[in-house]
């Protein structure tokens, strides 16, 4: 099981570093008011996001969540979603406060949403995600049927373009990102997945059609590890392996190749993270897996993270 209160400290530590030079009032504003509490957020909710661009828009039911909006939005010219998924313990502001995504939608044109998961008997904030992670108590929380009505009902208030709707998700998020491309991968263009994993059996997973996905993991993660594991002894399968059913669902190659490496860790010297590609997908479709060598569960990211993951959600549409 995950070291909770470890994890939260120490995305709590990492999401300081990573907003640098922010004010207590950006924290705040990113973070969202009021504690969490079963049915989702509390106060002002810790789903919010509003602030840069213009407008938001509380969405998400008993989970409030705003919607940021970029502004350069136009209501008669379609923009692409992201979804952003928090990690187990953490919550969507802080996961905001973390990944820094809402710069990279202002200068996109993305909506923009980072909702949170439930809380369980322990306190800890999760998503129903798969069989490994992280539902340990029982919860029939729908957190699937959940964020696919959050994504219509935004759809329902802005014009998003049905083919750039993707998720982005870390640990248990990523999971969930996972899940959703399983089940809902009419609706979902691409994800990316942080440290997160497949379900442990192909046969788990219903998606109807491909869908485009990158898997980051770092090799020296010790919480999702990168060759896999196992979760109160439920099976999870390694990062290569969470890629691979996908790129065979896209009619990739068997085999992936090799491409540049990229600077994504900044406490890594050079160009740490190997980058291998599918080839010979479906028109379309991608499957990649960004390797952190010596990468851990909470990495210290370069502006390469976010611009990689921006970019690569902007090439791969439905198509």
């Amino acid at each position: 099981m995950f070291p909770a209160t470890l994890l939260a400290v120490a995305l709590t530590g990492a999401a300081a570093l990573s907003s640098g030079c922010s004010s207590d009032d950006d924290a705040t504003s990113s973070a969202g008011g009021g504690p969490a509490g079963e049915g989702g957020a509390g106060g002002g909710g810790a789903g919010g996001a509003g602030g840069a661009g213009g407008t938001s828009h509380v969405f998400g039911g008993d989970r409030p969540v705003d919607v940021f909006v970029p502004s350069g939005y136009q209501e008669d010219t379609p923009a692409p979603l992201v979804i952003l998924l928090h990690g187990f313990t953490a919550s969507g502001g802080l996961q905001e406060l973390y990944f820094q995504f809402r710069p990279l939608a202002e200068a996109h044109g993305f909506l923009y949403a980072h909702p949170d998961g439930t809380t369980d008997p322990d306190g800890s904030r999760f998503w129903n995600a798969t069989d490994a992670c992280c539902n340990f108590h029982g919860s029939t929380v729908d957190d699937s049927a959940y964020l696919r009505e959050l994504v219509e009902e935004i759809q329902a208030h802005y014009a998003v373009d049905p083919k750039r709707i993707y998720f982005v998700g870390h640990s248990n998020g990523g999971f969930m990102s996972y899940r959703m491309a399983c089940d809902h991968a009419d609706l979902v263009a691409a994800v990316v997945s942080l440290a997160g994993a497949m379900v442990s059996m192909p046969s788990q997973c219903a998606a109807t059609e491909p869908v485009s996905v990158l898997q980051i993991h770092g090799t020296d993660d010790d919480t999702v590890k990168y060759e896999g594991d196992t979760f109160a002894g439920i099976a999870y399968p390694s990062a290569l392996a969470s890629v691979e059913h996908w790129a065979e669902l896209g009619g990739c190659d068997a085999s992936p190749t090799s491409g540049e490496p990229l600077d994504l860790e900044a406490d890594i010297g050079g160009a740490e993270t190997t980058t291998q590609t599918f080839g010979g997908c479906a028109s379309g479709v991608n499957a990649a897996l960004w390797s952190i060598q010596g990468g851990s569960h909470l990495p210290s990211f370069t502006s390469a993270f976010g611009t990689g993951v921006f970019d690569f959600l902007l090439s791969h549409p439905k198509p």
